[in-house]
């Protein structure tokens, strides 16, 4: 069954940081079964506050999913992001 994980932005911290992420995280994805279904596209806010961005990747199975995210890789370079911004990270499983 496919699986998401959503990436919320909600505040930046350290712009820096952040780039140092977005530069090495397509690494972590090599020998992961992932497709980017959004990155940081335009938004229409229907409830709530706007995050600063979105992100949604699709993975086959949980499996596979905290596969990559718990990976050491994506590990590793998920530090820059916790030092640059705030996010929300959600699994989700598909129907």
């Amino acid at each position: 069954m496919a699986t998401y994980i959503v990436f919320t932005r909600e505040s930046t911290q350290d712009q820096v940081e952040l780039d140092i992420y977005q530069s090495k995280v397509g690494e972590t994805f090599k020998g992961h079964p992932v497709k980017i279904l959004a990155a940081y596209g335009p938004q229409q806010v229907l409830e709530g506050d706007a995050p600063e961005g979105v992100v949604i990747v699709e993975f086959p199975s949980t499996a596979a999913a905290r596969a990559w995210y718990d990976s050491p890789a994506y590990q590793e370079v998920a530090q820059h992001r916790f030092k640059g911004a705030r996010y929300r990270a959600v699994l989700v499983e598909g129907v």
